[in-house]
């Protein structure tokens, strides 16, 4: 054994006595070219759509929604490929998408993703890689068919050239608004904002006083008793209540807000006349009078319908409040700057009013990534600074919770 370790080690670290230079540099310079070509073949051979194709997740899944669009049949003929977007033209980044491609390889090879449910579970993730680097390098693989400098505006719609023009003058990376062109896009009820991860850790640490208002920093459950067990609703983040009481990890609050004095009374508004939901409850609570208290009524004249002012107690989870809801509207305000400006320049907040921004609102959100919970704080933040509450119109402050009359 010691002279077989011996040799191996001579034969590495020693010149050769039997073999020349010569011989040993072609060698070396042929076993690269080799390996070189070895190599090469292999990342032409990973790059053909065939290959990514070989792969039952892909065909299965990603196939057929492109065999739907124009990236696979229009009338020109001119078809992108899976390399074509998904593989950097650079040699570099290339390798680079390569090595990242691993884990999608090692996901398939484990069953992460070898499931059509499994796969639709964890898209959101694979998109969200995808739509980084897309944003991150500016669209390159778009672009080398799309480019800004090829394009002729003139001969685009009308809206279609005011928002392509804007985009050509910031050169900005084409996948900020043109998401789901080609695949479609993941359920984004699986993702989670980050920025809530902060307001909850700061709620953590907030002190609380019974009798004082606070504002829900997330969506929280609501029970009938301190022991939490007994489910009577929900309530809506941004909606303030007050703190009656703290008990181990519960916390009994007072709700005070307004409701349509028809059908079950549910839905509970944060102002009189608004549609600002801040509260469902079950059917059978909303309608026992020994829980809810009715302390007004009042006829819209806007619709003629009645609206009730109403107040109830309830408990709820402790560790799920602040006492400022500017927390909050700071994450809703970056949201909506962010992700309703990359195709246009979104409506300032109090170019509506409150009632008309949900439908406004829900036809916009498809276009973007929000997750839920993000979609519906930014709709709550775009109605308490609608119109209804700008100081031009002669409006309050939107932190009022028990708004008398509308503006």
């Amino acid at each position: 054994m010691k002279n077989l370790l011996r040799s191996l080690r001579d034969l590495f670290l020693k010149p050769s006595v039997r073999i020349g230079l010569g011989v040993l540099v072609t060698g070396g310079f042929i076993a690269g070219v080799l390996a070189w070509q070895g190599f090469n073949t292999a990342m032409e051979a990973t790059n053909k759509e065939e290959f990514c194709l070989s792969c039952h997740t892909m065909h299965d899944n990603l196939l057929p929604e492109l065999q739907k669009t124009v990236h696979w049949n229009n009338r020109t003929g001119v078809r992108a490929r899976c390399p074509d977007c998904h593989v950097p033209h650079d040699f570099t980044d290339k390798v680079a998408r390569k090595m990242q491609a691993s884990r999608e390889v090692l996901g398939q090879l484990l069953g992460t993703i070898d499931t059509r449910e499994k796969f639709k579970e964890h898209r959101i993730v694979l998109a969200q890689r995808e739509w980084k680097r897309f944003s991150a390098n500016g669209s390159k693989e778009c672009r080398a068919c799309h480019d800004y400098k090829d394009m002729d505006f003139d001969k685009m719609r009308p809206a279609s050239q005011v928002a392509m023009r804007k985009a050509a003058e910031r050169n900005q990376s084409c996948v900020d608004c043109h998401k789901g062109v080609a695949h479609q896009l993941p359920e984004m009820k699986g993702a989670r904002n980050p920025a809530f991860d902060t307001l909850v850790s700061s709620a953590a640490g907030q002190s609380v006083d019974a009798g004082k208002d606070y504002f829900l920093v997330v969506p929280q459950e609501l029970y009938a008793d301190e022991g939490m067990t007994k489910r009577i609703g929900a309530i809506e983040v941004a909606t303030q209540v007050k703190v009656l009481e703290t008990k181990g990890d519960a916390q009994r609050v007072e709700l005070a807000l307004w409701r349509k004095n028809k059908g079950y009374g549910r839905v509970w508004y944060s102002h009189f006349g608004l549609n600002i939901t801040s509260a469902v409850l079950d059917k059978e609570v909303a309608l026992d009078a020994s829980f809810v208290k009715v302390l007004d009524t009042k006829e819209d004249p806007m619709t003629g319908l009645e609206w009730q002012q109403v107040t109830a107690t309830a408990w709820m989870r402790k560790g799920s409040v602040l006492d400022s809801v500017e927390p909050v509207w700071s994450i809703a305000r970056a949201s909506y700057s962010s992700s309703c400006s990359v195709c246009h320049r979104q409506p300032e907040e109090a170019h509506f009013d409150a009632n008309t921004w949900p439908g406004l609102f829900g036809g916009m959100v498809s276009f973007t990534s929000m997750d839920d919970d993000t979609a519906r704080v930014v709709l709550k933040y775009l109605q308490t600074h609608s119109s209804d509450f700008s100081t031009s119109h002669g409006a309050g402050s939107p932190d009022s919770a028990l708004q008398t009359a509308r503006p």
